[in-house]
């Protein structure tokens, strides 16, 4: 395979080659074509033990693969459905060690673990997926869209900041609002700012943590919706793209997702065509979440890629006849990828998020079990707190609406 792609987005002008990296490391190689079993017992490691590593496990189970979960605290809601617990820091090379001794591979389920990490691993001669490469690109959010930029992504105008006048330049050059946002660690709106004006920079800076949190600064795009896709890529490049989606947000956190999202064809095959092209451009291996906009002139433009399962793709554990959990399973152990085709007309998902801090507990839940056609998923964390993930509801319909009219049901049934 070359080292080269260089295929651009459909419909853009070239700004530059895709340069996807397709040369793994010496123990990544990727292979001619998918594996065709297992040998039991089948351990496969994650770096992170929160909702997304436990459903990445519940998937694996079917498979007769077990996890080995590796976490900062004890008791994390997938260590408790693991096969092995593992506590230590990321850069704990002893407990990485334990955490990936017997895997078939080892992966991730945030991109907030350290990219020498996954280096250290790659070294010691373990399996890693997505690679300390992949990682890299995308991790810093600046250099990410820089890099999906000169592939030729329709990416915003964005700029590094080092000072109240760059970002007063900016101002200057593209007009106000504009967004500052966190180069790293940055997730569901913590760690961005709206600026309405100069007078706004400051308060923005110390909210953020600068100068010690490195940020970027984005120029202000309208837009009338927010898409959003999963792609899986297995090791040998096959591709599975599932459908696009539209996603709603309420105080920055993803509410709603519905599937498939409605609207004109071309818009959502140029969705789908980005998304892919992003994969393939950093050489990913596993399950990708491609978030982007629709501006009101019917543009798609890219906004960021998250190198894991994602919040918008929970729907496909009922909705499709593949889940992103398994085929991000399937993807870095070297197995055929699956379907990522609908199992209904339309399907909704509503997250359930934490109305209190304290010990979670899940009340409601009998009334939201009651409501018929919702699948109730309840993420096993033991402590609430305002706007925290808690769980979500799906539901499968002939439309849209009756999808999410039972999912709202058993949700707001639901006080996590």
């Amino acid at each position: 395979m070359s080292d080269l792609l260089t295929t651009p987005f459909p419909g853009e002008k070239r700004r530059g080659s895709w340069r996807g990296i397709v040369k793994a490391q010496d123990n990544n190689e990727m292979t001619g074509e998918a594996g065709s079993g297992l040998t039991y017992p089948a351990l496969l490691g994650v770096l992170g033990g929160g909702q997304l590593a436990r459903m990445t496990g519940e998937a694996a189970s079917r498979l007769g693969v077990e996890l080995a979960v590796m976490e900062k605290e004890p008791g994390s809601p997938a260590a408790r459905i693991a096969a092995r617990e593992v506590v230590g820091g990321w850069l704990d090379f002893d407990q990485l060690a334990a955490l990936a001794e017997g895997t078939l591979a080892v992966t991730l389920e945030n991109e907030f673990v350290d990219v020498a990490t996954l280096e250290w691993l790659e070294a010691h001669g373990f399996v890693v997926y997505p690679t300390a490469r992949t990682l890299a690109l995308v991790q810093d959010k600046y250099e990410q869209k820089r890099f999906m930029r000169e592939a030729g992504a329709p990416v915003v105008d964005c700029a590094p900041v080092a000072s109240v006048e760059d970002v007063e330049r900016a101002g200057a050059a593209w007009g106000w609002p504009l967004a500052l946002k966190g180069r790293h660690g940055s997730y569901d709106g913590y760690g961005n700012a709206t600026l309405r004006g100069p007078s706004d920079i400051a308060p923005a800076f110390a909210r953020l943590g600068f100068p010690a949190r490195a940020l970027y600064v984005e120029r202000w795009a309208p837009f009338t919706r927010e898409l959003a896709v999963m792609v899986a890529r297995g090791r040998d490049g096959a591709i599975a793209v599932y459908p696009v989606v539209e996603t709603v947000q309420r105080d920055h956190i993803c509410h709603i997702v519905r599937a498939p999202a409605p609207g004109n064809a071309a818009v959502i095959e140029r969705a789908a065509s980005i998304a892919q092209r992003a994969v393939e451009a950093i050489g990913g291996v596993g399950v990708f979440g491609i978030e982007l906009f629709e501006s009101p002139d019917g543009e798609v433009l890219y906004n960021e890629i998250a190198p894991r399962p994602h919040n918008s793709g929970h729907y496909t554990i009922e909705g499709c006849v593949t889940s992103q959990f398994e085929n991000h399973v399937r993807a870095v152990l070297g197995l055929p990828l699956g379907a990522t085709t609908m199992t209904a007309p339309a399907v909704v998902m509503v997250n359930t998020l934490g109305v209190r801090n304290g010990p979670a507990e899940a009340r409601g839940m009998a009334r939201a079990l009651a409501v018929p056609g919702a699948h109730v998923h309840v993420y096993g964390k033991l402590a609430s707190r305002l706007g925290r993930k808690m769980g979500h509801v799906t539901a499968l319909g002939a439309t849209i609406e009756e999808a999410e009219a039972t999912a709202r049901a058993a949700a707001d049934a639901l006080d996590l």
